[in-house]
């Protein structure tokens, strides 16, 4: 396993990421201890995706489950209700296409990337009306860049229903709007369990990795997905 390219970040609990340059526990790392962190993937049962590693000092040590938290919508000053979770590798995928397809019949695309930011910073790019049947074909022909680059990240919105699943660059899944009893049932289906004490990867110091080829392929995905312009718009939930 390679990690041709990578950045390392700290993020803020309120959805909205900020990166900055804090002092790294990866400063002092021989080139040979790097590789030995980049190279492991699994903690226990937990196994990472190619996509992300934690701190060298190991303060925050993944693993599998959810929480419930709430976003504060700036626009609207209300507090949408939130579940934050993280499965491991081996059934991550096909537990975001499963919460995907809650979503309805008809559902909008906002595709996110940072591979243009030195620091960070994310271009979104949204797709209106898609039918559910195409989108689930499209993530599945896609799988390798959602699953793996730690530049790319996606969000299913439902507008109408104020509903939106958000696979983010550090693979965490983060379901918003109600009735949460719906996407409690599907990730318990798939062995992720409440867990109010659970930490995730982005409340301490971690790395992103990506490499110029995702750059190409998730321009390929953007095509697909028949999306032409830019988003820039934080709310999802508006049409």
């Amino acid at each position: 396993m390679g990690f041709p390219g990578f950045r390392s970040g700290q993020s803020k609990r309120n959805f909205n990421e900020s990166r900055s340059t804090p002092t790294s526990s990866f400063a002092s790392l021989t080139p040979d201890e790097l590789e030995s962190h980049m190279e492991r993937s699994r903690y226990g049962s937990f196994e990472l995706t190619d996509a992300i590693r934690p701190a060298y000092d190991m303060k925050i040590v993944p693993r599998q489950g959810f929480k419930h938290d709430e976003y504060n919508d700036p626009d609207s000053n209300q507090r949408v209700p939130v579940i934050l979770a993280s499965a491991s590798r081996e059934r991550l995928f096909d537990l975001f296409v499963d919460l995907v397809g809650s979503l309805g019949d008809v559902v909008n695309v906002v595709l996110e990337t940072s591979h243009h930011g030195d620091t960070g910073e994310h271009q979104d790019f949204i797709r209106e009306h898609i039918d559910m049947p195409v989108l689930s074909s499209l993530l599945y022909e896609f799988e390798d860049i959602l699953m793996n680059d730690g530049c790319t990240g996606i969000a299913v919105v439902n507008p109408k229903r104020k509903q939106e699943i958000q696979f983010d660059e550090h693979k965490l899944l983060i379901c918003y709007g109600s009735p949460q009893e719906i996407y409690e049932r599907i990730l318990i289906k798939h062995d992720v369990y409440p867990d109010s004490q659970m930490r995730f990867i982005t409340e301490g110091e971690h790395v992103h990795s990506s490499s110029d080829r995702y750059i190409g392929v998730f321009d390929s995905f953007q095509y697909r997905l028949g999306i032409d312009g830019c988003f820039q718009e934080d709310n999802h939930f508006e049409t």
